[in-house]
């Protein structure tokens, strides 16, 4: 169980893998300096998008900062409970993609998500939670490095954790925590930054603190009570 997030996010990067449109390496569409990079953590001021296609911020700014924002905004909708529903998966998928990925990519994700597999996690075959359990998998980016980027594409890898199990009494697969890196080659298309491929990677793993484990009540009340972000400097 500790893996379902890797499985995921796996998942979509075997069905999506391939190379992204090319590109010369460049820290800015705008700059002449090359070389990877972190973004800052600091607030930049500029805002960084300016609508949502369904629940998921659009509208990227084209340069370094918007295609950061959109691999970590694109990274928390793909590691979702949304995906593991075909309606949601199908939502997903549209509003991250480059279009002319998106229906080859849909049709290896459902034979990934099939029933057998939605068993493994727990999951009901319509990926619905048993009665009494809440289901819960979410990726929180810790960090975006821009590797490369020019006025059409970028590579931006995202650092992040993730959350996922049932939570309830009588759960069998408890909620847990995975840490891994993924890597999105995105392109430029009808005004927007869209994914065309994905690949991921476990870690960089922090050693754990050590915390007490909450009990499942408390793990399901606050799924319920804490909404998720929309990333962005």
């Amino acid at each position: 169980m500790v893996g379902v997030v890797v499985l995921l996010i796996a998942a979509i990067a075997f069905a999506n893998r391939g190379g992204g449109e090319g590109g010369s390496s460049r820290d800015r569409a705008d700059s002449g300096n090359s070389g990877a990079r972190s973004d800052p953590t600091a607030a930049s001021g500029v805002k960084p998008v300016t609508g949502t296609n369904g629940t998921i911020p659009s509208g990227f700014a084209r340069d370094e900062q918007g295609a950061a924002s959109a691999a970590a905004n694109y990274a928390v909708a793909l590691g979702s409970d949304a995906m593991f529903h075909a309606t949601g998966r199908d939502e997903v998928i549209r509003a991250t993609h480059d279009p002319a990925k998106a229906d080859g990519l849909l049709t290896d994700l459902d034979r990934a998500y099939s029933p057998a597999f939605l068993k493994t996690v727990g999951l009901n075959e319509d990926g619905s939670a048993p009665d009494g359990l809440t289901f819960v998998s979410r990726t929180v980016p810790i960090g975006t490095k821009v590797t490369k980027i020019d006025n059409t594409a970028a590579t931006v890898e995202v650092w992040s954790t993730g959350l996922v199990g049932l939570a309830g009494e009588g759960s069998t697969k408890p909620v847990t925590e995975t840490w891994f890196t993924l890597t999105e080659q995105l392109t430029w298309t009808d005004g927007d930054w869209k994914i065309t491929s994905s690949s991921q990677t476990q870690g960089p793993t922090p050693v754990g603190a050590g915390n007490r484990a909450s009990s499942a009540d408390e793990i399901s009340k606050a799924v319920q009570g804490y909404g998720g972000f929309t990333y962005a400097r």
